[in-house]
């Protein structure tokens, strides 16, 4: 299971990140709203949790990445 996120080039996963992950970047990123939201409880419409998931795939893929490359190190 974890080949496939080994085969994942780091760049697509540090440019999806920087992107997705951050995006809107202005006046917050979507990611620190809904975690905001999430952490208060409020988080309880179903497009705020797909908005969750879908900010927060790449910043999860790449650490879940991060985390393998130091354990093979």
């Amino acid at each position: 299971m974890m080949q496939w996120l080994q085969r994942l080039p780091w760049a697509v996963l540090i440019i999806g990140t920087l992107t997705l992950g951050l995006a809107p970047f202005v006046p917050e990123p979507h990611l620190v709203e809904k975690l905001r939201m999430l952490f208060q409880g409020e988080l309880s419409r179903p497009i705020d949790i797909f908005d969750l998931v879908m900010h927060g795939a790449f910043p999860a893929l790449l650490l879940g990445r991060v985390i393998l490359a130091l354990k093979r190190a």
